[in-house]
């Protein structure tokens, strides 16, 4: 009877394997065409997928850069995916081709985290139609909420000065200071979207604060959350939805109760108090349309985005920027020099000083293109067809863009793997914008909040270098300045000394 079986499966496995074999040939026909961008060969089904180290990216798309050039493809599973590295590839297709370039590939991921077709929030969302209305409500409603002007400016300033009061209490003893810069920054976002600050020890501040933490781990564990959506048969292992999406599902819970309570204090007939009340005023606008992305779970989802996408960014970047300090203290006598000279030791600095400020300003983007926070950026997904630095790239290819390819070029910059204020300066020690600095990414996708962003980058790292010097704890050996890998690269776990000036 056993051997009868096999004898019967025997055929039905042949024909399995001739149909894997036949869809995974059919997925690869691309490569087959002229001018396809290079790049390894993969093995059926899985394509190159055990070839990309998706801890150590930087690395690994730099090997394959030497091998293949600025322009090279890869199977990964049944996607086709094709790398951008240096800045003219990353400029043409990214600038040049900027309309063609701006759709994103779906995420089956959230489909199991509750949301619908119609709830995409606005970094993920695909080009079209709901993008430009969650894109536009975005930028328009942070705008009228103070970006970019004198009131958030002063919202900034302020929790600076909460966060060196906390620094104080630590009395020049050693302490890590990447929870307190999280929870910083965590409550200029939280002015923004809900309109208050938490105190430092408040627990739903401290909650969202881990639980963001562990989605950035969930997010490049054992299975990344890449190789799920490129592979969508394992989210439905039993169990592994719960188990992978943990954080997630938590964050977005606690996200509910903030929005709840919001919901519970607005009053319609008053103007908003941020864009939480802002977003659900377009919510009642739209019922009855159903065009319109403005819904509930939408307004999750944006919210979601601004918190992680506008936190963890701005809070690391902060993080390099003090190890990046104490590992350079000539560099930080410098730029308290700058500070002392410009804007003296009493007077909260402002964001009209930054242009006298030629060496701080060097320093500040320094520090980002040397920490290089999102080496991958976020995927692209072409809409037409495009050519490329003479490669013809097919619609429907998904796009990794190196941006650590572009921040680190050996042909742009003199000292690419090294802490070098210089490269933002001329002879004569003035501030130079270098085309090559992009780590905002480009384009139509390029971060929506970056003037957000460069706002609380400068203010923050003045207010601290104007009151405190900082160095490396007594007995103590020098941190490393080689980052932990991950979607968002941190630098290694490191304690310092801050001493009132």
């Amino acid at each position: 009877m056993g051997l009868l079986s096999g004898e019967a499966l025997a055929p039905l496995a042949v024909a399995v394997a001739i149909f894997l074999l036949l869809v995974d040939l059919m997925h690869k026909r691309p490569r087959w065409a002229a001018r396809y961008p290079p790049g390894p060969v993969g093995i059926p089904g899985l394509g190159n997928l055990l070839q990309v180290d998706f801890r150590g990216i930087p690395n690994c798309f730099r090997q394959l850069r030497c091998r293949y050039g600025d322009v090279f493809s890869l199977q990964l599973a049944w996607t086709p995916v094709v790398v951008l590295n240096g800045p003219a590839a990353m400029r043409e297709a990214l600038v040049t081709y900027g309309e063609d370039t701006a759709d994103r590939p779906y995420s089956l991921s959230l489909e199991h985290l509750g949301f619908g077709p119609q709830a995409q929030g606005v970094i993920m969302a695909c080009y079209g139609h709901a993008w430009r209305e969650q894109r536009r409500f975005s930028v328009s409603t942070l705008r009228n909420f103070g970006m970019g002007k004198k009131s958030l400016e002063h919202w900034v300033t302020e929790e600076a000065a909460c966060l060196c009061a906390v620094f104080s209490e630590h009395a020049g003893h050693p302490f890590s200071p990447k929870a307190l810069l999280n929870k910083a920054i965590g409550n200029v976002i939280a002015s923004l979207t809900f309109g208050c600050r938490f105190e430092y020890d408040d627990h739903r501040l401290t909650r969202l604060m881990d639980l963001i933490e562990i989605m950035l781990e969930e997010s490049t564990g054992i299975l990344p959350l890449q190789v799920l959506n490129m592979i969508p048969i394992l989210l439905r292992i039993p169990g592994l939805v719960d188990k992978v999406f943990r954080g997630q599902k938590a964050f977005m819970a606690l996200l509910d109760e903030l929005v709840t309570e919001h919901r519970m204090t607005r009053d319609p007939a008053q103007p908003p108090r941020d864009l939480t009340d802002a977003f659900l005023d377009q919510v009642e606008k739209a019922k009855g349309n159903p065009e319109s992305s403005f819904n509930d779970d939408n307004l999750r989802l944006v919210v979601a985005d601004l918190f992680v996408a506008g936190m963890f960014t701005t809070s690391f970047t902060l993080s390099w920027a003090l190890l990046l300090m104490i590992l350079h203290p000539d560099v930080q006598r410098r730029v308290q020099q700058e500070i002392d000279e410009v804007i003296g030791p009493a007077r909260r600095p402002e964001m009209g000083d930054q242009a006298r400020m030629p060496y701080t300003t060097a320093v500040v983007h320094e520090v980002q293109r040397f920490a290089d926070i999102v080496p991958l950026g976020v995927p692209h997904q072409t809409l037409r067809d495009i050519e490329v630095q003479g490669f013809l790239i097919p619609k429907g290819t998904m796009l990794f863009t190196n941006l650590s390819s572009v921040l680190k070029d050996e042909a742009v910059w003199e000292k690419p793997f090294r802490f070098h204020p210089g490269h933002f300066l001329d002879a004569q020690g003035r501030f130079v914008k270098q085309e090559a600095f992009m780590p905002f990414s480009a384009g139509h996708r390029a971060c929506l909040g970056e003037p957000l962003a460069r706002m609380e980058l400068f203010l923050f790292f003045t207010c601290l270098l104007q009151r405190f010097s900082f160095s490396v704890p007594a007995g103590q050996p020098q941190p490393s300045d080689q980052g932990a890998p991950a979607t968002l690269v941190t630098p290694a776990p490191y304690q310092l000394c801050a001493v009132a000036r």
